[in-house]
C-alpha cells in the first residue's frame, strides 16, 4: 500500500484551496490577496519564549473585547478565523450524517474545512444581486449545523442584507449556528452583527487581525460568540493556539495607540478604493462593483487577457470564479496609480 493509499479517500481526493501564495507570482505590485500595504513596527518580548503560552491569553481577548464592544466571555482566539472555521466544524458538524451551508461566490474554505471532515456541502448561490436566497436556504436547512454567510463577502465586496441575516437567524434557532465571517468588517464598523450576539444564542461572527490591523503574517484571529459556544470550542481548540509573540504584537496593535493608527490606515485604503474605483469605472466595457472591504471585483470585456498581460508585467491581482471578474486588492496610492494606468493602456490598446 503506498503512502497515498493510506490517506483518507476525502484527503486523496480533495482540491485545496488556492491560496495567493500557492498561486505564485513574481512582479513588483501584489494586489491578490486583500492585504495591506502598511508594513508597521512592534516591540517583541524574547524572555517568555521558553515557557508554552497560554491557551486564551487574558490580556489578548480583554484587548480584543473591548475593541469589538463584546464581553470577554464571548471571545476566542485562534490561529486566524480559518481556524475558527475548522473547530465550529469540529466541534458542531457529525462526519457523514451533518451539513454545513454556504452561499456562493464566497470565501471557499467554509467548503474545503467540511470536506476535509467528511461533512456535507449544501450549496445555496446568492442571488443575481448577491444577497442572500431566502426561500432557497429555507428549503435547504435540513439536516443543517452550520450556515456560513460573509458580510462584506469575498470576493464581491458587498454587505448582506441584515435583515435577511436575522431572519436567518430566527429560522434556524435551536436548529442551528449562524456564522457571519466579518473579516473585513474594520473597513464598514458600522455593519457589524456584534451588537445581537446576546439577542441570538445561535449567532457566531468570525474576525481577523489579517486586514485592516495590516497582520496577515501573524495569523491571528477571533470567534465571537456566546459563552456556550465558546466553552464548547475551548474543547477542540489545540493547547497552544496562541504564540507568544502573536499575543505581544496583537495586543500592541489592540492598544489605544494602535487602534488609532489602524483607524488612520482605514481611512487611507478607503480613499484609494475610491480613487481606483472612480478611475476604472471611466473605462469603456468596465463594470466596478461597489465594495466594502479593502478590494474591488470590476468585470471587464476579456479579464482572462487583461489579467495575464498584468501578470506578465508584474502586477499581480486575483482571478475569480465570477466570469470576466477580477478581484484588486487596495494597496497604496502609488500601487493604485500604476495599477490603473496599465488597465487603461491595455484597454485602449484592444
Amino acid at each position: 500500500m503506498s503512502i497515498e493509499q493510506l490517506a483518507r479517500k476525502t484527503v486523496r481526493e480533495l482540491t485545496p484551496y488556492q491560496s495567493a501564495r500557492r498561486l505564485g507570482g513574481s512582479g513588483d505590485i501584489w494586489l491578490n490577496a486583500n492585504e495591506s500595504p502598511f508594513a508597521n513596527e512592534y516591540n517583541i518580548q524574547c524572555a517568555r519564549l521558553n515557557r508554552y503560552s497560554t491557551c486564551q491569553p487574558v490580556e489578548l481577548i480583554e484587548a480584543y473585547a473591548d475593541y469589538a464592544g463584546v464581553r470577554a466571555d464571548q471571545v476566542l482566539t485562534s490561529r486566524g478565523a480559518d481556524e475558527g472555521i475548522e473547530l465550529l466544524i469540529r466541534t458542531f458538524c457529525e462526519p457523514n450524517k451533518d451539513s454545513i451551508l454556504y452561499c456562493p461566490p464566497t470565501y471557499g474554505m467554509y467548503a474545503i474545512s467540511a470536506e476535509t471532515f467528511d461533512i456535507e456541502r449544501k450549496v445555496v448561490p446568492l442571488t443575481t444581486d448577491w444577497q442572500l436566497d431566502m426561500p432557497a436556504i429555507t428549503a435547504n436547512l435540513d439536516g443543517v449545523k452550520l450556515v456560513f454567510a460573509c458580510s462584506p463577502n469575498n470576493p464581491t465586496g458587498n454587505l448582506l442584507n441584515r435583515e435577511d441575516l436575522e431572519a436567518l437567524l430566527d429560522k434556524t434557532a435551536g436548529k442551528a449556528l449562524v456564522v457571519v465571517d466579518e473579516a473585513y468588517i474594520d473597513f464598514c464598523p458600522e455593519a457589524t452583527m456584534a451588537n445581537l450576539l446576546d439577542q441570538y444564542p445561535n449567532l457566531v461572527i468570525l474576525r481577523t487581525l489579517s486586514k485592516a490591523f495590516a497582520l496577515a503574517g501573524l495569523r491571528c484571529g477571533f470567534t465571537l460568540a456566546n459563552p456556550d459556544v465558546i466553552q464548547l470550542l475551548l474543547k477542540v481548540i489545540a493547547p497552544y493556539p496562541v504564540p507568544v509573540p502573536v499575543t505581544d504584537i496583537a495586543v500592541q496593535a489592540l492598544s489605544p495607540a494602535g487602534r488609532a493608527k489602524t483607524k488612520f490606515q482605514v481611512l487611507d485604503l478607503s480613499a484609494n478604493r475610491a480613487y481606483l474605483q472612480a478611475g476604472l469605472s471611466m473605462l469603456n466595457g468596465v463594470t466596478v462593483y461597489e465594495g466594502y472591504g479593502n478590494y474591488l471585483l470590476v468585470k471587464f470585456p476579456d479579464a482572462d487577457s487583461l489579467f495575464n498581460a498584468l501578470w506578465e508585467h508584474g502586477i499581480i491581482l486575483r482571478r475569480s470564479p465570477i466570469e470576466n471578474c477580477i478581484r484588486i486588492s487596495i494597496g497604496n496610492r502609488d500601487e493604485c496609480e500604476k495599477t490603473l494606468a496599465f488597465i487603461r493602456k491595455q484597454l485602449e490598446q484592444n
